[in-house]
This record gives C-alpha cells, sequence and structure tokens, in this order.
C-alpha cells in the first residue's frame, strides 16, 4: 500500500502546471454552468411575461382583474424591496392572467427539477453538459437535503441577506439597482472558493459537505484502471486521502456535533436555560402589565361614576361644574367616557356646553372617531326616516348630525398628520343633496390626511384645498411600499374642491367627483378605475401613469393636464376640453372623444385603437407614431395635425378636414404649433388602407407625401 501512495506524490510532485491548468479549466466550467442554469430559469419567465405585457397592450382583448395569487405576489415582493405596490382593482387583458402565471410558476419548477437532478445525479442538464459534478464525502450524489442547504442557504440565502443587510441600512436605500450589483457581487464572491488549490472549497459545499469534481477526468480515471488492478488500487487510495484531507480542512456542521458531543450538550442546556429564564421573566411582566391595567381601570370606573352623578339632571350642579366635570371625563380617555360624551353630545341642549363637549371630544382625539362615526350612521338613518319634508322633528335632527360632524371635522383639523388608520368609511360629512337637509360644510384645508379611509363617505362639497392625502411613511423615502395612502373609494366628492391636494397613488376606484375642482392636483400613478369625473375642472392637474380604465369624463376640462403613460381604456371623454393636454404615451384604446377639443393635444405615440374621435377638433394636434387603427375620425378637424409616423389603417375618414384653413386673426382662442411646412403633416403615412377618404382628402394626401395605391 506504501508504494502507489509515493508514485502518486512523485506523479503530483511533477505534474503540479497541469493539476493546475485542470483546476482553472474546471472553475471556468462550473461558472458556464452556473450561468446556464440562471439564464434558464430567468428565461423562462421574463418569455411568458414579456408575451403577457404585450397581450396586454391590446385592445381587442377581453379585460378581467389580475388574478389574486398574482396580486399577493407583487405585494410579496413590493415590501421587502421598498417598491409601490398597487392597491384595488386591477384589470388585465385574460391571456395576460394566464401567461403572468406561467411567468410566475416556471422559474419555481425549473429551479426544483434542477434541485432534483443535482440531488439524485450530482448534476443538472448544463452541469451534464459541461462535464461537472457534484457529489457527498463517499462520491456519490448528494441527496435532495445536502442540495437545499447547498444551493438554498450557500448559494443564495447568506450573500443575499448579507447585500440586502448592507443596501437597506445605507445610502443606497431603496435603489433597487444597487441591490442588484450588490447581490450579485455577493453570489459571485461567495463562489470565489474555487479549487484553486487542494482542498479548497466555495462556502456552499462547506456548509452541505460536497465537493464540485471534474465528472470527465473522474470518468477517464475509471477507464484506466480498468486495465490493472494495481493502477485501480491507487487511483482508489488517492481517492480517499483527498476526501480525508479536505474533511479534515473543512467539516461540516454535522461532523463538528460529533466530535464534540460535551460542548454541543453545554450549548443545548445554556439554550434552553435561557429561553426557560425569558419565559419566566416574560411572564411576570405581563402579570404586572395587566393587574395595572385592570387598576387604572378601577380607579377610571370610580372616577368615571362620580362624573356622570353631576352631569345627571337632578344633580344640582352648576353650569361651570359641569363643565368642568364634562372637561374632566374627557381626560379619563376610556371608551365608557368616550360613549357617553358622544351620547351627550346629541342629546345636550345648553350651547355653553356643547362646546366643552366638543372641547373634550377634540382632546380625546383619534380615538373617539370610531363612537362619533357610529353615532353619525344613527343619526343619518335617523334623519332619513323622517323625510325630506322641513318639519321641527327635522331640523331637530339635523342640528344633532351638525354637531357630530363639527366635532369630526376639528379633531380631523387639530391631529393633522397623526390620523393614519382611522376609519371615516360610509360617514356623512357633506351635503346630501336634498335641498335643506344639511348646511355643514367639511373644510379640511392644507392638512396631513395620509391613511384615513373615507370609503363610500359622503365627501360633497367638501374643501380639501393643498391637503396631503399621501405621505412617505417611516422610511421617509417616497414611492416605497411603505408609503401611507388615504382610501376614497366609492366616496362622494361631488363639487368638492381639491384645487393643489396631494392625491398621488391614492385608490379612489369607482369615486364620484363630478362637478369637482382638481385644477393642479397631483393625481400622478392613483387608481381611478370607473371613477366619475364628469364637467370635472383638471386644469394643469398631473395624471401621469394614473388608472382611469372606463372612467366618465365627460365635459371635463382637462387643460394642460399631464396623462403621459396614463391608462384610459374605454373611458367616456365626450365634449371633454383637452387644449394642450399632454398624452403621450398613453393608452387610449376603446375611449370614447365624440364632440371634444383635443387642439394642440400632444398624442404621439399613443395608442388610439378603437377610439372613437367623431366630430372633434384636433388642430394643431401632435399623433406621431400614434396607434390609429381602426378610429373613427369621421367630420373630425384634423387641420395641421402632425401624423407623420401613425398607424392609420382601419381609420375612418369620412368628412374629416386634413387640409389646414386659414385661422382668423380674430380667433386667438386656439394657437396652432409651428410644425414647419405644411406638406411635412402627412409625409410618409400609409393611407392604403383608410376607409372613406375622398377625392379632396386623396388630392391633399398625394400632394403633401402621403402614400395611397391612387397617388400618382
Amino acid at each position: 500500500m506504501t508504494s502507489p501512495i509515493v508514485r502518486r506524490s512523485n506523479q503530483s510532485g511533477q505534474s503540479k502546471e497541469p493539476e493546475r491548468a485542470n483546476s482553472l479549466l474546471l472553475a471556468s466550467r462550473r461558472f458556464a454552468a452556473w450561468a446556464a442554469e440562471i439564464t434558464l430559469v430567468v428565461t423562462s419567465g421574463l418569455i411568458p411575461f414579456g408575451i403577457g405585457v404585450y397581450a396586454n397592450s391590446r385592445s381587442d382583448l377581453n379585460r378581467v382583474p389580475l388574478n389574486p395569487v398574482l396580486v399577493v405576489t407583487e405585494r410579496a415582493i413590493a415590501r421587502p424591496l421598498a417598491l409601490p405596490v398597487s392597491y384595488g382593482i386591477r384589470n388585465v387583458a385574460w391571456p395576460t392572467n394566464i401567461l403572468w402565471m406561467i411567468a410566475l410558476l416556471a422559474p419555481v419548477t425549473l429551479s426544483w427539477w434542477q434541485l432534483y437532478l443535482l440531488a439524485k445525479t450530482g448534476s443538472t442538464i448544463p452541469k451534464r453538459w459541461l462535464k461537472v459534478r457534484v457529489v457527498n464525502e463517499q462520491g456519490k450524489p448528494p441527496g435532495l437535503g445536502a442540495v437545499v442547504i447547498r444551493e438554498g442557504v450557500g448559494r443564495w440565502t447568506v450573500p443575499i441577506s448579507i447585500a440586502y443587510l448592507l443596501w437597506r441600512y445605507s445610502f443606497a436605500f431603496p435603489n433597487l439597482g444597487l441591490f442588484t450589483f450588490l447581490s450579485l457581487l455577493m453570489i459571485v464572491g461567495e463562489g470565489i472558493g474555487l479549487p484553486s488549490r487542494r482542498g479548497r472549497r466555495a462556502l456552499h459545499d462547506q456548509l452541505a459537505g460536497t465537493h464540485t469534481i471534474d465528472a470527465l477526468l473522474a470518468s477517464n480515471r475509471q477507464v484506466q484502471s480498468a486495465g490493472g488492478n494495481d493502477e485501480a488500487e491507487e487511483w482508489q487510495e488517492g481517492n480517499e486521502e483527498l476526501a480525508a484531507a479536505q474533511t479534515n480542512q473543512s467539516p461540516n456542521l454535522w461532523r463538528r456535533i460529533q466530535q464534540n458531543p460535551n460542548l454541543t450538550l453545554f450549548g443545548v442546556g445554556l439554550t434552553s436555560m435561557t429561553a426557560v429564564l425569558a419565559t419566566l421573566i416574560g411572564t411576570q411582566v405581563y402579570i404586572q402589565i395587566q393587574q395595572s391595567q385592570r387598576t387604572t381601570q378601577q380607579i377610571n370606573s370610580q372616577q368615571f361614576l362620580e362624573l356622570v352623578k353631576q352631569l345627571t339632571p337632578n344633580s344640582g350642579a352648576t353650569n361651570e361644574q359641569r363643565q368642568s366635570a364634562i372637561l374632566a371625563m374627557g381626560g379619563l380617555n376610556d371608551p365608557q367616557s368616550i360613549k357617553f360624551l358622544a351620547d351627550l353630545l346629541v342629546s345636550e341642549t345648553n350651547s355653553s356646553l356643547l362646546d366643552t363637549i366638543q372641547q373634550a371630544l377634540t382632546t380625546v382625539g383619534p380615538q373617539a372617531i370610531p363612537e362619533l362615526k357610529n353615532k353619525n350612521q344613527f343619526l343619518v338613518s335617523e334623519l332619513e326616516s323622517v323625510g325630506s319634508t322641513a318639519t321641527k322633528e327635522r331640523e331637530l335632527r339635523q342640528g344633532r348630525l351638525q354637531r357630530n360632524q363639527r366635532t369630526i371635522n376639528k379633531i380631523l383639523s387639530v391631529y393633522s398628520g397623526k390620523i393614519e388608520g382611522v376609519d371615516l368609511s360610509s360617514t356623512q360629512l357633506g351635503q346630501s343633496g336634498t335641498p335643506g337637509s344639511s348646511f355643514f360644510n367639511l373644510v379640511l384645508d392644507s392638512l396631513d390626511l395620509s391613511g384615513v379611509k373615507f370609503k363610500s363617505a359622503n365627501l360633497n362639497q367638501a374643501s380639501f384645498k393643498g391637503s396631503r392625502f399621501r405621505s412617505a411613511g417611516e422610511d421617509g423615502r417616497w414611492d416605497t411600499y411603505d408609503d401611507v395612502m388615504a382610501d376614497l373609494s366609492q366616496a362622494q366628492l361631488q363639487q368638492a374642491n381639491l384645487t393643489d391636494a396631494n392625491l398621488s397613488r391614492v385608490l379612489m376606484n369607482r369615486t364620484d367627483l363630478s362637478r369637482a375642482t382638481l385644477n393642479r392636483a397631483n393625481l400622478s400613478n392613483a387608481r381611478l378605475y370607473d371613477a366619475k369625473l364628469n364637467s370635472t375642472q383638471l386644469v394643469g392637474a398631473d395624471l401621469r401613469n394614473a388608472v382611469l380604465e372606463k372612467a366618465s369624463l365627460t365635459g371635463a376640462d382637462l387643460g394642460d393636464a399631464k396623462l403621459n403613460e396614463a391608462n384610459l381604456y374605454a373611458a367616456r371623454l365626450g365634449r371633454a376640453t383637452a387644449i394642450g393636454t399632454q398624452l403621450s404615451f398613453a393608452n387610449l384604446t376603446n375611449t370614447d372623444w365624440q364632440g371634444a377639443d383635443l387642439s394642440g393635444a400632444y398624442l404621439d405615440r399613443a395608442n388610439l385603437s378603437n377610439a372613437n374621435l367623431s366630430a372633434t377638433r384636433l388642430a394643431g394636434a401632435v399623433l406621431r407614431s400614434a396607434q390609429m387603427e381602426n378610429v373613427n375620425l369621421q367630420n373630425a378637424d384634423l387641420s395641421l395635425a402632425d401624423l407623420r409616423g401613425a398607424n392609420v389603417t382601419g381609420a375612418d375618414f369620412k368628412g374629416a378636414i386634413l387640409a389646414p384653413s386659414k385661422q382668423d386673426p380674430a380667433d386667438q382662442f386656439v394657437q396652432t404649433p409651428d410644425l414647419g411646412s405644411v406638406s411635412a403633416v402627412v409625409q410618409g403615412v400609409d393611407f392604403s388602407q383608410a376607409k372613406n377618404l375622398d377625392a379632396k382628402q386623396l388630392a391633399y394626401i398625394c400632394t403633401q407625401g402621403g402614400i395611397h395605391p391612387r397617388c400618382p
């Protein structure tokens, strides 16, 4: 047995350079195999995702809500990566749901298939191609448990966790590009432990107790060993010697436990004692806290009963004493005192005491809102029960409701920025629309209302000028997961004043904003699915990337508004004013603009497929490279419109005005932009498949450089 080992040692000394070359070659093949595995996984997700994005851009496909699994996945990814996330209804084309589910499941399935192959055979498909194999210390396939530790913990979890901590608590947060760079750096750094010298392994191999070997070299040695028993024994002894050396150099966790049983037992005992001690201390602290709370409740109950006695009609207390008792009750700040004050606000008739009650409830703060909300809904139902006839009973109940509304208004004003999570859903805080029904006007100007839930609330004719319905959250950074946003979905905001308000990313699905004023408001990325914006003022408003799918903007004023990349799929914009509006890259498929004024609007690269632009004014509009397939342009005014690069396949030009007419100097309502020579307006545009072109239109197209089979 000594002789083969000596010969092997001598041969090793004589062939150091070839072994080093083989090691470098193995390292390059390992990296290539890893890159191929990652490429397969990433490609399996990117291809269906990309096709799904394309399908979602098509206008001829039915829209369905996004799959709940995809919604949950999106939110789970968004939280740790500090990404903004969309809430509420989100509709996509029906094939997109299927394709994006495939994009989610395919990488997961392929990853587990590769892990299974690695566990059972020691090689994935790329590793098999490149003759790389992973084995355990016995030279056999590692098994599923070792592979999960090797790939899941060592190769991915450890380096990405380090990269995440460095990114999350550094200046780089929330730059996702820097996190990606750090992750790649850590993953590559972890794998740098390539066998540049004998027995050296990467962290993932050390954790799992595995070795990466050259499958081609091992196969050749096995073939050579078949030629003689002496050489076979020598090769086997060499492998055993190598495995022993590697084991001694980098034993795995299980081997260390086996080698040091006393130390392991001590560690387990110490951990158990620490856990027991922590449990005992925690239990004692919990018992003391509970006892302290019970004592406080008993004291508050006694004080509450004494104060109630002073406030009874037969107590004989003076007006000043009752005011002091009311203020003292507000200081208790417990549920029973809040409920008593909310009831007293409704039943009391003394005006001086009513002001004191309102002051006491304001002192309680947002904690009083739930009880005031319940009382508000009760008073509304009472008011509805007496009908709309102006009677003394109705006026009495109206006054009670107004006192409740004013108290809520005051609490929201005083505690601006500290009312996150306050729930005012289905609360009556605005005009009901019935003549003489209420005279209260909600005024919350220049306040921080982020995080308040106004879902289905009546906020008609309320004033929110300059108010913020969104804040940056705890991290102080915008557009991250913890951004705090109000919920205004299905709320009634008719004739409300939201001038200069910040409603960015706020949920406003099916909200009624008819005749509201939103001039210069920030509505970027807001969700206004199926919202009512009829006759709404949106002059200079920022609606970039907003979702206005199926929204109604009939008669709205969108002058100088920014709607770049907004989604207005199937929106109704009849008779809307959109002079100078920016609609570049917007999704305007199936929209109805009949009779609207789009003079000087920027519609470059917008998708107008199947849109109805009949009888619209598009004088001076920029429609460069716009998708105008099957668009209805009957009787539209396209004079001086820039159509270069537009796709007008199937577009209906019946009665459309293409030739520019002389502008009356007295008509300064629309200043048409300078587009250079008139001949450039339709130059290069292919009208071959356009519909209902008359002789005059064809003559203009042909003379101005347009393309049509009938042009000479």
